[in-house]
Formats: structure tokens, sequence, C-alpha cells
């Protein structure tokens, strides 16, 4: 039977909460630092964050400093567990916390490293077109996601993943490597990561998530993939006069058919084959079959059309 580790665990949102309790389950977790407190959902109403409700039903005393200060570093060293488990925390630790750890320090990523590292990379994966992706546990250093690695696990990027399904299967499998990391960590042998080989995975901004219908279709639908449910592919439709963002949750790539006119690039088409918009693309074209009008409840492509009426060119680009 695997040693039971003293941990102190570092997490925030929903992506960690596997990984906490995997780890409260198998080990004696002594601490965790979360986030702090901050206004959430419809109401916006202050509430903690999802690793900090959840330590809260385990009995587990929770930490929500702004940064990690001296007083943050304190605390930590009043504890000093043998490991310090980190995921998906949102607050840099300097050098001095990751030394309180009388083993280690180690931290689950969502991506095969070194390609992803930084804040998004479940939306960078799918949105590249990459086949596979997994995830990678390893030793932290002060430089972001640069330390050698211990143990990684992959998973294929299947053709209707989008960022939200992909994020609960890899937040799983970070939980399970996080566990055999921890119950084999005197046997494994770390692995310096290949700087050639280095990504970046920048935070996704909503412009960055409006769609570009001049783009080949393949391209748009990856991203429309990439950007569901957070923050959402968009596009704006509507007269001169009002201007109304309707978000993308899924789309179908569809031919131009025989057409003998020239087709231009946001061109709406007409209905698909589901019945919702058709709009022309660099290469082709691509159907919105799932989408959320502004204020309103998503809702199916065919749907849409039944209540509202799209201009005929959403963006003017080049022909298809």
């Amino acid at each position: 039977m695997a040693a039971r580790r003293s941990i102190v665990f570092m997490g925030s949102p929903d992506f960690a909460v596997p990984s906490l309790v995997a780890c409260a389950r198998a080990h004696d977790v002594k601490a965790v630092f979360s986030q702090p407190p901050r206004k959430r959902g419809r109401g916006m109403a202050v509430r903690p964050s999802p690793v900090h409700q959840h330590a809260d039903e385990l009995g587990i005393e929770v930490f929500t400093p702004t940064r990690f200060d001296d007083t943050a570093l304190a605390e930590l060293r009043d504890i000093r567990p043998e490991f310090l488990v980190v995921v998906a925390y949102g607050i840099i630790l300097p050098l001095r916390a990751l030394e309180t750890a009388r083993v280690a320090a180690i931290n689950g990523h969502a991506s095969l490293l070194p390609r992803w590292r930084g804040a998004a990379p479940i939306h960078r994966a799918i949105a590249a077109g990459d086949p596979e992706t997994g995830v990678t546990t390893m030793l932290m250093e002060k430089e972001l996601d640069a330390g050698p690695m211990l143990l990684k696990r992959v998973t294929p990027v299947l053709p209707d993943d989008t960022t939200g399904r992909l994020h609960d299967r890899l937040a799983d499998m970070t939980a399970e490597a996080l566990l055999e990391t921890l119950d084999r960590y005197d046997e494994i042998i770390p692995e310096v990561q290949d700087i050639s080989g280095v990504t970046w995975a920048e935070k996704i901004t909503p412009a960055e998530a409006e769609i570009h219908f001049n783009q080949p279709g393949d391209v748009i639908e990856r991203r429309i993939r990439a950007f569901a449910p957070f923050p959402g592919a968009w596009l704006s439709y509507g007269d001169g006069r009002e201007q109304r963002r309707l978000k993308v949750l899924a789309g179908r790539i569809r031919s131009c058919g025989d057409i003998s006119k020239k087709i231009s690039a946001g061109e709406v088409l007409g209905q698909g084959d589901e019945g919702g918009p058709l709009i022309a693309t660099a290469d082709g074209a691509i159907e919105l079959v799932r989408v959320q009008p502004q204020g309103k409840p998503a809702m199916d492509g065919r749907a849409f059309l039944n209540g509202n009426a799209l201009p005929q060119v959403i963006l003017p680009s080049e022909t298809c």
C-alpha cells in the first residue's frame, strides 16, 4: 500500500476539484490555498472558488490570500508539508513558497509539455487542430510550466470535442496522474523539457473569439469548438442602427454546392442541412447548428432563423 503523503493543495477552478478530492481520499491534505471569494454567477453574489467550496465540504482548512506575500508564506511554513500539489491555482508562487515543501512542489498541467505552456492549453490544442493532448505532472520552478516532467497521460482530441468536454476529461486525468506521481515519486526520473518544443497558450480574449469567415471552414469549425462554452465564438449581425451579438456553440462544415455566381466569404447562403444559417467561408461554407442570441438561451440554428433574419453578408471578405 502506498504511503500517505502530507500535502498542501493549491487550486481554484472546477478543473482542480477532481485532483483535490483524489488527494484528500488517498493522502493527508493539511490545508488548501485557493483564490479569494469573488462575485460569480447570475446574481453576482460573492462566492468562494469551486476548490474552496469542496475543501469546506471535506473539512479542510482553507487560506485565500490575494497574493503570496510574507503572511501567506508564514502560513505555509507553519504547515511544512511533504508536498505542494498545485493545479490551476491562478496565483504566481515565489520560489520561497515552493521551497517550503519538504520533498517537492508538483504541478498538474493540462497539456503534453513542453507544448502549450500557459493559461489556455485546452483551447489552444483544439484550435490548432492537435490530434492528441493530455496532462503532465512536473516539478515546479520559478519559471511558468518549465520544470522537469514527471509523468504524462495522453488522450486523442476527438472530432466533436469542445473545450468544455475536453476540460472535464483532462480534469479527471490530472487527478489520476497526480495520484500516480505521488505514489511512485521515489522511482520516477524527472525529464527536462525540450526547449525547442515550447509553445505558449496565451489567455483567450473575447475579441479573439470573433468569427472571421475569410478563414477556411476547418479553422472556423475548430475555433468554434475551442471557444465553447467560454468565451464563445461569436459574430455580429443586424443593421447599422442595431448590432446584436450571436454566440456560436456548434458548426458543421458544408460545401458551397453547385452555385454559378461568385460567392464572398461571409455571405449568407440560406439554410444548411440541419436548417441553420449557412455562411460562406474561404473554401466552402459552414452551418451554424447551435447558437445563443445575446440575452437569450441557447437554441438550434433552425429555431434561431424562425425568429431572426440575418443580413446578406456577415463579414465581406475574400471569395469562396
